[in-house]
């Protein structure tokens, strides 16, 4: 089962972090600079570390320049993300 998941996302934080929902849309923070892809190469590998899941599962369909980002989570309920605040 795949969930879409819209983030927003804020780079050269000093760590990365979630920060919360806020109209059904999750807030990250993430050390990486926006430049070449590095941010959403961190953010796929921090989202993968909290969710317990591979890099793999995680594909960004949409908002590769953008801080706003539309995920697909593979093979993953609702549930498994539901408890990040």
């Amino acid at each position: 089962m795949d969930q879409i998941l819209n983030i927003k996302v804020t780079p050269n934080a000093s760590q990365n972090q979630i920060v919360g929902w806020f109209e059904g849309v999750l807030a990250v923070r993430i050390k990486g600079v926006p430049e070449k892809g590095k941010v959403n190469e961190e953010l796929i590998a921090f989202l993968a570390k909290e969710l317990k899941i591979a890099k793999s599962q995680i594909e960004i369909l949409k908002g590769h320049t953008s801080r706003y980002k539309k995920l697909v989570l593979k093979g993953l309920a609702k549930e498994a993300f539901a408890h990040i605040s």
